[in-house]
């Protein structure tokens, strides 16, 4: 195991005071009514709200739903989009076919075609899959390809020159060259499926993290919406590990 380099420890340190130290200055603010805790509310009130929601198993089981949408609208997005992504990348017709379109659509917000999704898919929970997916894959698909074109073309030319036939190119040299540009935009592409599942959630779901936020907010209940605030940035913090961990393994020849 390697040692920390010199500092390091107080590196550490300094991470793990910063939030506590913005957490007391926020408590502080708050019981001294620097702040209005009925917009702002504060650290303890929060926590007073965080512990009959999780006893009562409602915040696990709305956590749960959430995360089982954005697993499977983050699979759906992703899976299309590195296939795309290196189709894109090795045959210059396919991208010249496909690249306009994805720069034509990809400006689009997402939230704004809420609406035809809706119509589309209906209330259930396709629209709130596909809502994900269609978020996730463009960040996917964009970079995906920017990785295969990055790849040195000296790998490509010994690959040719051993007969490497097209499935060859693919998972071969293409693929592998492209990992680090692909999880890279699997770690976006994670960030604004948690994103989107908010807004999936705001309209016609009956559960799930953003459901809580909206239902929140129609109550006035300021420390049940910092709940799931906060359960989303923990959801995000853990995702990016799992991420990070992964990407450690298949790409083991990228050090970060």
């Amino acid at each position: 195991m390697e040692k920390l380099p010199s500092g390091g420890l107080f590196i550490r340190v300094v991470s793990v005071l910063s939030p506590l130290t913005l957490l007391f200055a926020w408590e502080i603010l708050a019981r001294v009514n620097a702040i209005d805790t009925r917009l702002f509310s504060s650290p303890s009130l929060i926590i007073q709200a965080f512990v009959p929601l999780l006893l009562s198993g409602e915040l696990i089981y709305n956590t749960a739903v959430s995360v089982q949408r954005v697993i499977l609208g983050f699979a759906v997005g992703a899976v299309p989009g590195i296939v795309l992504g290196v189709s894109m990348g090795l045959s210059p017709f396919v991208r010249s076919a496909v690249e306009p379109m994805i720069a034509a659509t990809y400006p689009i917000p997402k939230l704004a075609i809420m609406p035809l999704i809706l119509l589309v898919f209906g209330l259930g929970e396709t629209s709130k899959v596909f809502t994900i997916a269609i978020g996730v894959f463009y960040l996917v698909v964009i970079n995906t390809m920017a990785g295969v074109l990055n790849i040195d073309k000296i790998y490509l030319d010994v690959a040719r020159n051993y007969g490497a036939n097209r499935r060859d190119f693919y998972l071969t040299v293409a693929f592998p060259g492209a990992l680090p540009m692909i999880f890279a935009g699997l770690k976006l592409g994670m960030g604004m499926a948690l994103i989107l599942i908010v807004a999936a959630e705001l309209s016609a779901a009956k559960a799930g993290v953003g459901w809580m936020i909206w239902r929140a907010y129609d109550m006035f209940d300021i420390e049940q919406m910092f709940v799931a605030l906060i359960v989303l940035s923990v959801l995000g913090y853990i995702f990016s590990l799992l991420l990070d961990a992964v990407e450690r393994w298949v790409v083991p020849w990228k050090q970060t």
